[in-house]
């Protein structure tokens, strides 16, 4: 089961990288994978825990993509 699981997920990350890589991405897009990752950092480090990690990174994907959207 497990083993299953393992390549139905590296399956699917992989036609997703393959599709995510037609175009070049626009600064909204950068924006908010930028913005991800920064506040899934800053959220697990001032929260903790995953709950922390997911809100924060909730948060930076919103406020990247604003930001992006205005570059």
């Amino acid at each position: 089961m497990k083993l299953r699981t393992l390549a139905l997920t590296a399956a699917t990350a992989l036609t997703l990288i393959m599709t995510g890589c037609s175009t070049n991405p626009t600064s909204a897009q950068v924006g908010t994978g930028v913005g991800a990752v920064a506040g899934g950092v800053v959220g697990n480090a001032v929260f903790g825990g995953t709950l922390g990690t997911v809100g924060g990174a909730a948060a930076g994907a919103l406020i990247g993509n604003e930001v992006g959207k205005r570059h």
